[in-house]
């Protein structure tokens, strides 16, 4: 067979060492203990607080705020968006997280509105 010079073997541009290989690898546990962290928080909140009527709303908006620092923090790591500038960092993620409280809003309005309506209008037409 004949080497082909029309492929590029991306293996041979590794040029980091094994020290860049321990930081590598030393970050990425950090950002798996800190996503893990979070999630483990939201499912203890769940399962401590999910049937006391008295702390749904509570533990409704802390998941919604700790699942935005969660989409948040991925962002800026896997999507590489903590190495940019500070400028350039807000323009991204305050119009996403306008857009997603703004929905969040949304629908827990509607919810409240249907919650409350829905059963006026099954009483009044006898569904």
């Amino acid at each position: 067979m004949d080497a082909r010079d029309d492929i590029y073997e991306y293996s041979l541009d590794l040029h980091h060492g094994e020290e860049e290989g321990k930081k590598i690898r030393k970050k990425f546990m950090m950002v798996l203990a800190i996503l893990s962290i979070v999630t483990i928080v939201e499912v203890a909140m769940g399962m401590m607080w999910s049937r006391d009527e008295s702390m749904a709303s509570i533990l409704k908006y802390t998941f919604i705020t700790l699942t935005l620092v969660k989409a948040g923090y991925i962002t800026m790591i896997f999507m590489h968006l903590g190495d940019e500038k500070k400028s350039f960092q807000w323009t991204i993620l305050l119009p996403y997280f306008v857009l997603i409280g703004y929905l969040i809003f949304i629908c827990l309005t509607e919810a409240v509105y249907n919650s409350g309506i829905r059963p006026a209008i099954e009483n009044y037409f006898g569904f």
